[in-house]
């Protein structure tokens, strides 16, 4: 007998967290759990934009999956009952974690790695906020990546005085679709100058036409516009990189599939996250194994991290106990 339950968390910030789209207080994430013959598999994904737009779209798409979860289904049937999203992510990471428990295999077998789950680094993610409140936020963390959200107006001022509160960092900035036509043509070349080495988004989804014809030399990352397989053919040419995350996937078993037909087309690999607890990072961590950039410090951003947790030793990303999950 199979048996779901769902509920929905709030894990406060010690502070807002801002970027171009948004301003958040608190992760809100969805947690569901799958028992089966005694063991119990857990999955989480946000629901940040359910929450803001007043909306239960997360939580009712999950109800709908309730009968066929309940009666059996698989990660591979999971993929027929929703389509890409928060919702199947948290079933499709709650089904990966069963199935590790039921088997007794660990996750990085079930996925076809060559080898157990090895240490990540992860990049510290900086809110968007004035120069001067970046500057101070970079010189606090002392971390050798940062990634800092931008947001069109300023944003040379804010990563020129972070570049120079932390002179050694590795840098990349994320403009989460807010830039203009004339800020991707304008920013680039004195970004590279900063030692910035990968800019993300800088258009909405469905406008990366945008950047036909453009030399850039940063390589440009996509995130709002990747999802799934599905949306690769529009990337081809436009971008170097995709920015993989679990949830927008709709799950790690997606995700690996999009890993590596992406890889097939000449694309190299982020793994990405929302800000959320290490419930819903750990799967992140298999995927990392094949990322270039890894930017999984949503915990990081938190007020405090649900226990059991993933270690973190500074930029070092450790793999998840199976007590979390996997």
């Amino acid at each position: 007998m199979t048996r779901l339950t769902v509920r929905a968390e709030r894990w406060p910030l010690p502070a807002p967290f801002v970027i171009a789209r948004m301003r958040m207080e608190a992760a809100e994430v969805v947690v569901v759990e799958i028992e089966r013959d005694d063991h119990i598999g857990r999955g989480e994904a946000d629901r940040i934009e359910d929450v803001l737009a007043g909306r239960t779209a997360v939580l009712d798409a999950i109800e709908e999956a309730r009968p066929a979860i309940e009666a059996g289904a698989d990660r591979a049937a999971l993929q027929d009952l929703l389509p890409a999203g928060p919702a199947r992510s948290a079933l499709d990471c709650a089904l990966w974690d069963l199935e590790a428990k039921v088997t007794g295999a660990p996750v990085w077998r079930l996925a076809g790695l060559d080898a157990p789950l090895r240490p990540l680094t992860t990049v510290f993610t900086l809110g968007l906020d004035t120069p001067e409140a970046m500057a101070k936020a970079a010189r606090a963390a002392n971390r050798p990546i940062l990634k800092l959200k931008l947001g069109g107006e300023g944003d040379l001022e804010r990563v020129a005085a972070v570049r120079e509160a932390a002179p050694e960092a590795r840098l990349s900035v994320d403009a989460n679709t807010g830039w203009s036509d004339a800020h991707m043509a304008a920013y680039p070349e004195p970004l590279a100058a900063l030692g910035v080495e990968l800019i993300e988004q800088p258009f909405p989804p469905g406008e990366d036409h945008r950047l036909d014809g453009i030399a850039s030399p940063i390589p440009l990352a996509a995130d709002e516009s990747c999802l799934d397989r599905n949306s690769l053919s529009a990337l081809e040419g436009r971008y170097k990189y995709i920015n993989i995350k679990i949830d927008k996937a709709g799950g790690l078993t997606e995700a690996l599939a999009l890993a590596k037909a992406a890889r097939a087309k000449g694309f190299s690999i982020m793994v990405g996250c929302n800000v959320a607890t290490s419930l819903s990072m750990a799967p992140g961590v298999v995927l990392g194994q094949l990322a270039r950039f890894v930017d999984l410090d949503g915990p990081l951003l938190l007020a405090r991290d649900r226990s059991p947790s993933l270690a973190y030793d500074g930029a070092t990303l450790h793999p998840p106990d199976p007590t979390l999950w996997g």
